[in-house]
């Protein structure tokens, strides 16, 4: 009998696969049976992964593209549809944040640099919208497909120090409801739009400011896991299984759902 978790045989892109988020859900999607497009704006990074995917099956082909071009996406979708006659998923991991677009402990918003901030929306919001536009067009058109947006803790309550990413992920919040309403309603309950919120993961991006250079945790990490149930940060894996979930059958009555994966953060008052 055939699981309705099972994904085997599914073209997936992935934007954003050089990073450690988007190679990580990459590779899980591999595992799981899927053909993946690897998506990354850094060849380098690209090569890289690739070669580490290429360990799992031959299915994985890597592309290096800009998710801020949308005429460039659009030209990717079709090659992808020549070569695998379909996209059945999309999962928008490029973006994130930007150096110098996290205030210093000792500065204000009033300190913050107005190119910071558009560099930090325009990755976020742009670059999840612009992917949607192009793949999930393809999707309308064959009548199927899934796509998986990230958002984030900040949309939920303010985070401090990360003004114009919490404003750019809360845009990706509306944005996926709003696409899953409009492709239920003219393109059919086949194509959905979802999203997973991550909890604190220690990635690169944050590392500086959630671990000391003696390897303690900083009075920012402290606070975060006081508003944890679990007590830990999260490992990156643990978003794999939530998004082959909204990938496959099992989920076929989801859409336009934000859904955490937290470690009970957004469920606990702190008391």
């Amino acid at each position: 009998m055939e699981s309705m978790f099972d994904i085997s045989g599914k073209v997936a892109v992935v934007t954003g696969a050089g990073g450690v988020l988007g190679g990580s859900i990459a590779a899980s999607l591999m595992k799981a049976g899927a053909k993946v497009v690897a998506l990354d704006i850094r060849q380098e990074n690209l090569d890289k992964r690739v070669d580490e995917l290429k360990q799992i099956h031959n299915d994985v082909i890597g592309i290096a593209g800009n998710v801020l071009d949308l005429d460039n996406l659009k030209d990717l979708a079709r090659q992808i549809k020549e070569k695998w006659n379909t996209v059945d998923i999309l999962v928008n991991c490029a973006g994130g944040n930007v150096p110098g677009a996290t205030l210093r402990e000792d500065q204000t918003v009033f300190d913050m640099k107005i190119e910071d901030w558009q560099k930090v929306t325009d990755l976020n919001t742009n670059g999840t919208v612009y992917p949607c536009l192009a793949f999930g067009e393809l999707m309308a058109e064959q009548g199927s497909g899934s796509i998986i947006n990230i958002s984030s803790m900040a949309t939920y309550s303010a985070i401090t120090r990360v003004p114009g990413y919490s404003v750019s992920k809360t845009g990706i919040n509306i944005f996926t409801q709003w696409l899953a309403t409009e492709m239920a309603l003219k393109f059919g309950e086949k194509v959905r739009v979802n999203a997973i919120a991550p909890g604190f993961f220690i990635g690169d991006q944050n590392r500086a400011v959630l671990i000391n250079p003696d390897g303690s945790y900083t009075e920012r990490s402290k606070k975060v896991l006081a508003r944890t149930p679990m007590k830990r940060f999260g490992d990156i894996s643990e978003l794999n299984g939530a998004v082959q979930f909204l990938c496959s059958d099992a989920a076929t009555f989801i859409t336009g759902v934000i859904l955490p994966v937290d470690g009970g953060f957004t469920a606990f008052s702190g008391v």
